[in-house]
């Protein structure tokens, strides 16, 4: 994968705390860090857009008939075929 070079600017004390998760073993430079940084914002917009669309769908789809004991029954449901 291409890379592209950027030069940020950081506060003291910024720099302190990256240097500081190097010291701890977490990451081996500032490069890795900011990119696990950025992978980590990549996946939570990603969640935060897939909620968003899912609650969409849900208010799109209008009033359901079912119960609460019902609606709760199938999503235990759904969970426990997904973790098997």
């Amino acid at each position: 994968m291409a890379t592209v070079r950027k030069s940020i600017t950081f506060t003291h004390q910024q720099d302190l705390w990256i240097k500081q998760q190097i010291e701890k073993g977490d990451y081996t430079n500032d490069s890795e860090y900011l990119r696990d940084l950025v992978r980590r914002d990549q996946a939570d917009k990603q969640k935060l857009e897939e909620l968003r669309s899912a609650l969409q769908a849900g208010l799109d789809s209008g009033m359901g008939n079912k119960s609460v004991e019902e609606i709760w029954k199938e999503a235990e449901e759904q969970h426990a075929k997904k973790n098997t």
